[in-house]
């Protein structure tokens, strides 16, 4: 059983976020203003061990690996950024663990293929179209320049593997022009430079998504409900004029008890063999979305460790290859929705997860044990 927990690689400065918001915006920039919208709202979050970190510390990073395997985590998926012609967003952090071999920690890569609008990352700007960079699919120059790009990643021992090819995962899979074109001509150069393919995963936020995605023939999906207990696209336009109306007419953001948002999370198509489910902690995008943000609210330790528990039950009973999930998400501090330690828990998250993962893995060797 594996869990893999994203990483969100924000926490330096790069020139052009100096450029859209100034000089030295990072993450961390929303993170420390944020400010509590309703009565009990946590906010501001504020972190304890590592701090308003700085991604360009080796330190930092090789802390990050220590507190994951305290966790039980098993491997990062950094989000990757390719916006095509190659332009690349963020790659630093990630460059700097292939480069230096630390932290000695596995890894896969996962592609955030999408646009970036200003509305994305400031409330002030809700209502801005204004588009920041646009994420392009050139054709197959680029297809293979992208691979290139990659292939010592692929290549390193620390790379998670499932049947011996290193997991890619595909963000906007709905979006994505001439799918087949690139996954074949990556399963070609894979194969060529002596590497047997690519594992690749989609992301799916519904069942109708999944689906779809069934047909194009990914290796796994990943299935992430996160937006399922705010409505998700399935959402009316009158439920969302009436949210919004919410929103700018009392400031009050689209709130959800953490309770009643966990058992929205399960759903009987995660028994498949090809759905990799996800663990949420937490969410909370009022640092970058103001009171038009969504929030789970009175997450617990207590409480993810039973959205765990129901988790993992179902994992244990698939293939041994496929017990994957899913962490949404190691550091997204700017949506609320990370494991690191904070001034309120401190490591009560980690120690949460830690103890399920270990209570179920016993549980699943004694079981080993009897039948043999």
């Amino acid at each position: 059983m594996k869990i893999i927990a994203h990483y969100l690689p924000q926490f330096h400065p790069f020139p052009e976020n100096d450029k859209w918001w100034g000089k030295g915006f990072t993450e961390w920039t929303n993170v420390g203003k944020a400010k509590p919208l309703f009565k009990g709202h946590y906010q501001p979050k504020v972190p304890a061990d590592l701090g308003y970190y700085d991604l360009r510390l080796e330190e930092v990073r090789v802390q990050q690996a220590e507190l994951a395997r305290e966790a039980g985590v098993d491997a990062f998926c950094y989000w990757h950024y390719w916006f095509g012609n190659g332009k690349r967003l963020l790659q630093m952090p990630f460059e700097e663990v292939l480069k230096t071999g630390r932290p000695d920690f596995p890894f896969c890569l996962g592609w955030a293929n999408h646009s970036w609008y200003e509305k994305s990352w400031s409330s002030n700007k809700w209502y801005s179209k204004k588009l920041l960079i646009e994420q392009t699919y050139p054709g197959v120059e680029d297809i293979e320049l992208h691979f290139y790009s990659l292939l010592d990643a692929f290549r390193d021992h620390r790379y998670l593997r499932i049947d011996q090819k290193p997991l890619f995962l595909i963000y906007d899979v709905t979006n994505f022009p001439d799918l087949d074109i690139f996954k074949n001509k990556w399963n070609d150069l894979a194969v060529k430079n002596g590497i047997p393919g690519v594992f690749f995963v989609a992301m799916a936020s519904n069942r109708t998504q999944l689906n779809e995605f069934d047909d194009m023939m990914f290796d796994a999906i990943i299935l992430s409900l996160h937006h399922i207990p705010f409505g998700g696209a399935q959402t009316t336009f009158f439920a969302r004029l009436k949210r919004y109306s919410k929103a700018l007419l009392f400031k009050m953001p689209n709130v959800i008890d953490y309770s009643d948002a966990i058992e929205k999370f399960y759903d009987p198509i995660m028994d498949r063999e090809n759905v990799f489910p996800t663990l949420i902690p937490n969410f909370d995008h009022t640092p970058r979305s103001g009171h038009l943000g969504s929030v789970y609210h009175n997450s617990t330790p207590e409480k993810f460790a039973e959205h765990v528990r129901k988790i993992l039950e179902k994992v244990r009973l698939k293939d041994p290859k496929r017990q994957i999930i899913f962490l949404k998400s190691w550091n997204e501090w700017g949506e609320g929705n990370y494991m690191e330690p904070d001034l309120k828990w401190g490591k009560a998250y980690i120690k949460a997860l830690a103890k399920e993962k270990d209570k179920i893995m016993s549980s699943s060797q004694n079981i080993v044990k009897k039948r043999e």
